[in-house]
């Protein structure tokens, strides 16, 4: 049996369908039973479980072949990373009781960075996760090329998109979704023994203004990419309602000055399939559904 964490999201929900193609058996662990629905009829078995409750945990991993484990996004931590720090007690805990067979767990690009940043908590649960003897693959993607889908409206009613990734020359390492959760069923289906890392990008790092042509592209008219300005960063974010911005602003330096970068560098990661233009074309069409009201 292969366990699936987050499995109503994009990379989850990939993971699962990717496992399900191989005719692997996987039970959907959900927090609310009327999410597994779908999932059920799919030929899922459905587990409901909380990334908070070990015990809820330790039932739904019990007795399984591997575990993908994924936690929820925390854009806003408290100072010291309180959240993550129980999250990281409660998987090393839950793994320590169920002991399945492997796990991947869905970390990120830079988890090795000594600089506290967002991304540290990562860092955190990496830690915590390495104290116990299950075999475990560290998935390190890079930024999510489906970020761009807050740039899409923008970009479509004003031919802008701003950038919080600078210079706007400077390539990111990027991964798509579809890619990191078909990588994550390929190592779950995979035997090793200790610990791993494994760091997954795209096929071609990618510039902000790289993003802005490919929406002009699709969008057939011109888009621009934008910087904004590193010091209006704290008040932006205060007034969008976060009340530590510290690590994400610290985030942002890392990409940008270059200190968030994959441990085994471009040369070492593991190449994905999907292109920005791929993803971008799926972001504008789904808006596109959004605003003509279509289902």
């Amino acid at each position: 049996m292969f366990v699936v964490t987050g499995i109503t999201g994009n990379v989850g929900g990939q993971v699962a369908r990717t496992l399900l193609a191989a005719n692997r058996p996987v039970r959907a662990v959900v927090r609310d039973s009327r999410n597994g629905a779908s999932w059920t009829e799919r030929g899922c078995e459905v587990a409901v479980a909380d990334i908070n409750d070990a015990q809820s945990l330790a039932a739904a991993y019990q007795g399984t072949e591997a575990v993908f484990v994924m936690v929820p996004s925390s854009f806003d931590p408290a100072p010291g990373f309180p959240e993550a720090r129980a999250i990281a007690a409660t998987l090393r805990s839950t793994l320590e009781t169920a002991r399945p067979e492997r796990v991947v767990y869905l970390s990120t690009i830079g988890a090795q960075a000594s600089r506290t940043n967002l991304l540290s908590q990562h860092t955190i649960i990496e830690e915590a996760l390495r104290e116990i003897s299950v075999p475990i693959t560290f998935l390190r993607p890079g930024w999510f090329m489906e970020n761009s889908s807050w740039d899409v409206p923008a970009a479509r009613e004003r031919g802008i998109i701003q950038s919080f990734l600078q210079p706007l020359d400077k390539p990111v390492p990027m991964a798509a979704t579809a890619d990191i959760g078909r990588v994550a069923a390929e190592l779950l289906q995979e035997r090793w023994s200790g610990h791993r890392v494994v760091e997954l990008e795209g096929p071609h790092r990618v510039t902000p203004n790289q993003i802005a042509a490919s929406f002009a592209h699709l969008l057939g008219h011109p888009v621009q990419a934008e910087i904004v300005p590193r010091d209006t960063w704290e008040a932006l974010f205060r007034s969008q309602g976060m009340k530590n911005p510290l690590p994400r602003i610290r985030m942002l330096d890392g990409f940008n000055e270059g200190w968030i970068e994959f441990e085994a560098g471009e040369s070492g990661s593991r190449k994905g399939n999907c292109t920005i233009d791929t993803v971008l074309k799926a972001l504008v069409e789904r808006e596109g559904h959004k605003s003509s009201g279509a289902m």
